[in-house]
């Protein structure tokens, strides 16, 4: 049976559900068919305010891809090339979320599934969860795109041993190599998530926006402009600027309106 995503909203938090129940929430098409639009859909709507991947059931957050479908869907460099467009697209569209998104990890987060991770802007993971990335048991290399998150996150030297190793490892050794922001025993896990949205929710979300532009702009070494840097005051012409600084003097909760 093919896997599914699903998209459900609580408030001003959008939750996002990989299920291939019979496969740990392994990435096939149909998956990556139906992320694309939703990404989409959640790119375009201005009243989220935080975006969680998870995975169903509790117990994996994804392996990696499905591989019963290498022979028929992957099983040349033209089929590979095809399959690659789609899950660069995906990987793309997650990443220029304007809002912030959060992986929930549980369990396994392997190979594709630790690129999507890597695409989220925070990771929060079980202590008994997973990582890892053996492509090289499979004889193929993992994808640029992908690998380059993993550079960026790791390094060079880190994204090296996990690749030439293939070792899967735990939470602990993850966290070490900026795989993940923390680690959050299960019975905890649920509150840490909905306490983590709640922190994003309650900032202004034009703010967050301006934040994820600018750090991923300053990994770039190229000098700011001059436009650059004058962008990062425009904020002070906002409503939610005025709401901000006159919620704080009355000692109120502010309530932000993206504007």
């Amino acid at each position: 049976m093919a896997g599914t995503m699903t998209l459900t909203r609580d408030g001003v938090v959008a939750t996002l559900t990989l299920s291939n129940p019979d496969k740990l929430n392994a990435f096939d098409k149909p998956m990556w068919q139906a992320l694309i639009p939703l990404l989409r859909q959640l790119g375009a709507d201005e009243t989220v305010r935080a975006v969680v991947l998870r995975g169903a059931g509790g117990r994996a957050f994804s392996p990696g891809a499905d591989i019963s479908e290498f022979e028929t869907e992957r099983n040349s460099p033209e089929q590979g090339a095809d399959y690659g467009v789609l899950m660069d697209e995906g990987l793309t569209l997650l990443r220029d979320l304007p809002h912030p998104t959060l992986a929930a990890i549980q369990g396994a987060c392997c190979g594709i599934g630790l690129a999507v991770a890597l695409a989220c802007d925070l990771r929060v993971c079980t202590a008994g969860s997973r990582f890892g990335v053996p492509v090289s048991r499979l004889g193929i290399s993992m994808a640029l795109p992908e690998l380059k998150l993993l550079h960026d996150i790791a390094g060079g030297p880190a994204a090296l041993e996990i690749l030439l190793e293939g070792r899967v490892f735990g939470a602990e050794e993850a966290k070490d190599k900026r795989l993940v922001h923390r680690i959050v025993a299960d019975e905890a896990f649920e509150a840490e998530i909905a306490a983590t949205c709640g922190r994003i929710a309650g900032g202004a979300p034009l703010a967050a926006r301006l934040h994820k532009q600018f750090v991923r702009r300053l990994s770039d070494p190229a000098p700011l402009s001059e436009a650059e840097i004058a962008e990062c005051y425009h904020c002070f012409g906002t409503e939610d600027f005025r709401e901000g600084y006159r919620a704080f003097l009355e000692k109120r909760k502010p309530v932000f309106k993206g504007r």
